[in-house]
């Protein structure tokens, strides 16, 4: 069983956690699925409401995730999230060397029904998503890269590293769309998390390193 979420900060309004890898950010379908940060910071925080989670990092990812505390914050955060004005950076470890030393991926994809979860690309009826990335660091046969996404597609990151068209190199630890295997930690950790208080409107802003 994946440890708990770390709580980082903590007011009347939100909660920020270090999500650890390998549970859910929100339930899933079915009992089996109903373990999630969500449901264990609202143990934690019984006045929080059903729903807390403004955004979501896919069960294999680890690191900073928001949560609202009242329904009023959840609109608020929520509504910066939608105009994209919230900061986000992502830590990641790839399998192969990434040529160049910066860019942006500017990729459409889709659901691919037959395979749920799995996404794909497709130029005509795909969502375009958008990534900056820079490469921090060559480790033996793998590249330290940092991610700015700056939409947020369904598995954004993890297809704009593996597909031939973004940097042509998996994710480590990546089971869909690369070579890891089921239970290997994915080496993708959200690092950073800016935005504005929903209350005060001051300017918050959080970082994690990654543990790997």
């Amino acid at each position: 069983m994946p440890p708990d979420p770390v709580i980082v900060y903590r007011d009347d309004s939100l909660v920020v956690v270090e999500k650890p890898g390998g549970l859910l950010a929100v339930p899933g379908r079915g009992p089996d699925k109903q373990d999630c940060v969500a449901a264990r910071v609202r143990r934690l925080v019984p006045e929080m409401i059903d729903q807390p989670a403004v955004h979501r990092l896919d069960m294999a990812t680890s690191g900073l995730m928001v949560l609202a505390v009242t329904a009023e914050a959840h609109r608020r955060l929520g509504r910066q999230f939608e105009a994209r004005r919230v900061a986000k950076r992502y830590t990641a470890v790839l399998e192969g060397i990434v040529d160049g030393d910066a860019g942006e991926i500017c990729l459409p994809f889709r659901l691919d029904p037959d395979n749920r979860p799995h996404q794909v690309y497709d130029p005509v009826h795909g969502r375009m998503g958008v990534t900056r990335w820079r490469r921090l660091a060559i480790e033996h046969d793998r590249t330290r890269i940092e991610f700015i996404p700056l939409t947020g597609r369904t598995h954004q990151l993890r297809l704009h590293a593996a597909h031939r068209l973004g940097l042509g190199c998996p994710i480590v630890g990546d089971h869909l769309y690369g070579l890891g295997r089921d239970g290997e930690a994915m080496l993708l950790h959200a690092s950073h998390l800016a935005f504005r208080h929903p209350t005060s409107e001051t300017t918050l802003a959080f970082d994690s390193p990654a543990p790997f």
